[in-house]
């Protein structure tokens, strides 16, 4: 069976070491590289095309964010996860805008990465325990206090509003999920109709104003609407 090829990246060496560590236990995983920082994790990231890359928020020359912004927009099919210091629900939510599939704490446990991994690889999200109860209220709190409504998408629904946020044709879309363009057409008429808007770019406008996501294993993502 193939192992799943990762890169892992963090400025500080005896991190790096630990996580190989606890990786090498399970033998389907397989660290391909190293980096010390970001623009090294996108030089790497474009040479040896991993499966995933396990960043650090806070990197010399080239953060995190950067770094996973870079790599969303040039190499949208590699898998990001965020193993970090920083329990904030603002880095959480600018992890997640810059194209992370999970958040973990450098203080959760050994069993925890490896969660993580298999989540994403699974092609699910995944949120530190530490911060789901957080984010989840801050949630809620917001729905409730705004009074607003709630839209569900479906798993492809998510994937592809997520690509025309970022500004991508239904032609490459459909090149980037191996689907028809005229399916993507479809989902594009569908959440134009679940958010009462109609035009695509009063829908991009909205979401990347008010759009609020909570990435959870086996979860639905919620956005709010006025």
């Amino acid at each position: 069976m193939k192992p799943y090829r990762i890169i892992i990246a963090d400025d500080h060496s005896l991190i790096r070491q630990g996580i190989k560590g606890i990786i090498s236990k399970d033998s389907s995983l397989q660290i391909i590289a190293e980096a010390s920082n970001g623009a090294e994790l996108l030089d790497l990231s474009q040479q040896y095309l991993p499966d995933m890359v396990i960043v650090d928020i806070s990197m010399p020359q080239m953060n995190g964010i950067e770094a996973m912004t870079n790599i969303r927009d040039s190499l949208p099919g590699i898998a990001i996860l965020v193993l970090t210091m920083h329990s904030g629900s603002h880095y959480f939510c600018q992890a997640i805008t810059a194209g992370a599939q999970g958040y973990l704490m450098k203080d959760d446990s050994d069993y925890e990465l490896l969660i993580a991994i298999k989540t994403i690889k699974e092609g699910n999200s995944y949120i530190s325990p530490q911060l789901s109860l957080e984010v989840a209220s801050e949630m809620f709190s917001a729905l409730r206090d705004q009074g607003k409504q709630c839209v569900v998408l479906s798993e492809r629904e998510k994937q592809v509003l997520g690509l025309v946020v970022r500004g991508y044709s239904s032609k490459r879309i459909a090149k980037m999920l191996e689907l028809s363009p005229r399916t993507i057409d479809h989902h594009r008429a569908s959440l134009l109709k679940k958010y009462k808007m109609k035009h695509t770019v009063d829908l991009v406008s909205h979401v990347v104003r008010n759009s609020l996501v909570i990435p959870e294993s086996g979860c639905v993502v919620f956005h709010k609407i006025a």
